[in-house]
């Protein structure tokens, strides 16, 4: 486990990653990260617009058809 260090950069706030830590997530100075709440806190991962494009057609698609999810799930 790490703990990291917020400091000031300029107006905003930021976080500045080791070495280890930025080889173990596979991204470097420049790439972007995916920041998602889940039940056991949040959750960094390297972001993949293909991947969040295709979630948000998931979640349009599930909140369309709610009706029909919910009777293929019984």
């Amino acid at each position: 486990m790490s703990t990291l260090k917020l400091t000031a950069i300029g107006n905003s706030t930021g976080v500045i990653f080791p070495k280890e830590l930025l080889e173990r997530l596979r991204v470097s100075r420049g790439d972007m990260l995916q920041v998602v709440e889940t039940p056991n806190g949040i959750e960094l991962t390297p972001f993949d617009p293909e991947f969040s494009r295709r979630m948000e057609l998931a979640e349009q698609l599930m909140r369309e058809d709610r009706d029909v999810l919910r009777r293929l799930a019984q």
